[in-house]
């Protein structure tokens, strides 16, 4: 049978306090949306909807391209109001599963389990345990079968001492779902239709309602206000960092680290406190992230080290590289192996051949940069004449004193070496010593500017 996704995405979320829609609230760098979004294709399904409602056309367009079906709840008539939005083009025989865009944390294998549980002619709910059950909704059982759900206020005092509560996460045949959500009605307080009365519903028509449970209670987790949101933050860390230990990563902290991506290490890795990974990151084997790093979008090779301080972005290094401290590799640098980027060094949309040292205090941009070549402290590549950016080459074997200003476009030839404080607006010929800065002059006589004196300070 295929698979019917429907997410409801359409709430206001007040209590975040946020000029945002609630669903793209972040995340580990992604909106909650995304996350559900992910967990979705996970499960391989073949119709995706997501109805939306607050915000407007912020949450589709956020979305912009990708293959989702969009439903907008104008009015907010509640739960199963929102889930009428979509059926219309859900095809009937499909199975359909409902999910919360505010339920981020949910794990695809958790959900193939609810869907396995649910057969064609079956409704299954996913519930969970939890230590302090007060204000949610129930799950009394006849047998192995979920057979209502009861909220606090009308709860007995046997049924308040359940501990297992209702998810929102439902799945069953979308045909008989459109007949249910047809016979509800908003006979309450509220004036809504509530998605959970289409259960008693099943219940009265025979059909088996199976409740499968969730392993803890941070997976079902529903995000309505910022103090959730961090909640769900260090849950969701705290999940990805267990899993890279269990591969062989090395945590100084694991409490102390945040992946806001993807985060793929080789053997024995090792990453100190207060590092941060966003986008999609590979660490190859035996690289060491020391303290304080900003990583985004990276590759490093085997055996590299990252000292403290560093900011690196859509840069990728070779085996053995040394960066930092306080480096930062901008995009399009990349680095071959055994290159090191010292302190203070910026390198930008560059590729660094093997070997090549660029010790500290210098800016590279636009250069083609040979192997061995070692670069002073201070040396600028002057890239930018105001309109354009120019490109520097640099020769193997070349060394560039310090202080040395490269005025791009301009080539340096291989083994040749710049004189410090050169300001190199000429290619400088291979093997040979270029120096071009003004001849060094003392001015006899010459006597120091004299600071007058200050007026006596009254009392």
């Amino acid at each position: 049978m295929s698979l019917s996704i429907v997410i409801l995405a359409a709430g206001q979320g007040t209590r975040m306090r946020s000029s945002r829609p609630k669903v793209l609230q972040p995340l580990a760098g992604q909106p909650l949306l995304r996350h559900v979004v992910n967990c979705s294709r996970e499960l391989g399904a073949d119709d995706i909807c997501v109805v939306y409602g607050h915000g407007g056309d912020a949450v589709p367009k956020a979305f912009e391209g990708e293959s989702l079906r969009w439903a907008l709840q104008a009015e907010q008539l509640g739960t199963g109001h929102a889930v009428m939005q979509a059926m219309p083009h859900t095809p009937g025989k499909n199975k359909v599963l409902i999910l919360a865009g505010d339920v981020p944390l949910l794990m695809s294998t958790t959900l193939r389990r609810l869907l396995d549980a649910c057969s064609d002619n079956d409704f299954g709910i996913l519930t969970v345990d939890i230590n302090n059950p007060y204000g949610y909704g129930r799950i009394v059982r006849k047998g192995e079968n979920v057979q209502r759900i009861v909220e606090e206020k009308d709860a007995s005092e046997a049924e308040r001492a359940i501990n297992e509560i209702n998810s929102g996460v439902m799945c069953c045949n979308a045909g008989r779902l459109q007949t249910w959500l047809s016979r509800l009605n908003n006979d309450n307080s509220q004036g809504e239709y509530y998605l959970t009365d289409v259960i008693a519903l099943a219940v009265a028509d025979g059909v088996a309602v199976h409740g499968v449970k969730a392993d803890s209670e941070d997976e079902v987790m529903g995000i309505n206000d910022k103090k959730q949101l961090a909640k769900a933050e260090r849950a969701l860390q705290q999940r990805r960092v267990a899993e890279l230990m269990a591969k062989g990563v090395g945590f100084a902290d694991p409490a102390r680290v945040d992946i806001r991506g993807s985060l793929t290490c080789g053997s024995d890795v090792y990453i100190d406190v207060n590092a941060i990974f966003e986008g999609d990151v590979v660490l190859g084997d035996n690289v060491v992230i020391e303290s304080n790093n900003l990583i985004r979008n990276c590759k490093l090779g085997a055996g590299t080290v990252v000292h403290p301080n560093c900011h690196l972005e859509g840069s990728a290094t070779g085996a053995n590289c040394e960066l930092g401290p306080f480096a930062r590799l901008r995009p399009g640098a990349n680095l071959a192996d055994n290159v090191k980027a010292g302190n203070f060094v910026e390198i930008k949309k560059s590729n660094i051949g093997p070997g090549s040292k660029v010790n500290h205090l210098t800016y590279i941009g636009d250069t083609e940069m040979g192997s061995m070549v070692n670069v002073g402290a201070g040396t600028i590549t002057c890239n930018y004449d105001g309109a354009n950016k120019h490109l520097t080459k640099i020769g193997d074997g070349a060394f560039i004193g310090s202080g040395v200003n490269l005025v791009a476009p301009i080539e340096v030839g291989a083994g040749a070496t710049i004189g410090a404080g050169t300001t190199l607006s000429k290619k400088a010929p291979d093997g040979k010593l270029t120096v071009a800065r003004a001849r060094q002059v003392t001015i006899d006589g010459w006597q120091k500017p004299q600071k007058k004196p200050k007026p006596p300070r009254l009392s």
